[in-house]
C-alpha cells in the first residue's frame, strides 16, 4: 500500500509541508478520532519497520531530507534523514503531542523534565536535575506530551540516521530556544506559514 513518494531533499530546521509530498506507509489506517500518544508511537514504530519506505528517502550529506507521511487520525507525520553531525536545536511542539522512532542509525535526544510556561516569558532559569538524555538506536523511540522541550541530534561522525515522527494536532507552532548553562531563552515562535 506504500506509494512511491516524491521527495524534496531539503536542508533546514523544520520540514516544510509545502515542499513535501504524501506517502502512505503500509498498514496505516486513518480514523476520525484524534490519535492518542500510544497510537502515534505505534504508528512511528510500525512505519520505521517499512524497509522499502526507509530506503526511498534520499540522503543528503549537507542537510536533512524528509518525506511527509499520512499519519493516523489526521496527524502530521514525517520520515526524516539526518546527516552525521546534524540536529534540531532546542525546541518544542507547543500544543501537539508526538512520538518518534529511529529507523536507521542512532539519534540522541536531550530533553528537559520541566513544564514551561506556554506564553509570556523570554528567559527562564532551569533548576538542577531537569536534564535528561537518551540514545535511540534503530527500532527505539519515544512519545511525549504537549510542550515537550528537546533537541534531537545525530552525533555520528560518518553514519546517516533516519527517523519517523508524528504529531497531533498537526504542528500549530514550534518555539525555538537557545540555552546557555541553566538559562533557556525563547528565541522565536514559528507557525506553519513560516515554513512555506
Amino acid at each position: 500500500m506504500s506509494s512511491a513518494p516524491s521527495v524534496v531533499p531539503t536542508a533546514g530546521s523544520v520540514p516544510s509541508p509545502s515542499a513535501s509530498s504524501s506517502a502512505s506507509p503500509a498498514s496505516s489506517a486513518s480514523s476520525s478520532a484524534a490519535p492518542t500518544i500510544a497510537e502515534l508511537l505505534e504508528f512511528v514504530r510500525r512505519t520505521a519497520r517499512d524497509e522499502a519506505l526507509i530506503a526511498s528517502l534520499p540522503l543528503d550529506p549537507e542537510g536533512r531530507t524528509w518525506i511527509r507521511l499520512d499519519g493516523p487520525g489526521g496527524s502530521e507525520a514525517w520520515l526524516i534523514g539526518w546527516p552525521p553531525g546534524t540536529g534540531t536545536g532546542w525546541h518544542d511542539h507547543a500544543d501537539s503531542i508526538g512520538a518518534f522512532t529511529t529507523a536507521a542509525g542512532s539519534l540522541k535526544e536531550h530533553s528537559l523534565a520541566v513544564r514551561l510556561p506556554t506564553d509570556g516569558w523570554k528567559t527562564l532559569e532551569l533548576t538542577d536535575g531537569v536534564d535528561r538524555s537518551r540514545e535511540l538506536a534503530a527500532g527505539q523511540g519515544r512519545a511525549f506530551g504537549q510542550n515537550h522541550v528537546h533537541e534531537v541530534l545525530n552525533e555520528s561522525e560518518g553514519v546517516h540516521a533516519v527517523s519517523v515522527h508524528a504529531y497531533y494536532p498537526p504542528l500549530p507552532r514550534i518555539r525555538r530556544f537557545s540555552r546557555t548553562g541553566a538559562v533557556l531563552r525563547l528565541e522565536q515562535t514559528e507557525s506553519p506559514e513560516d515554513w512555506q
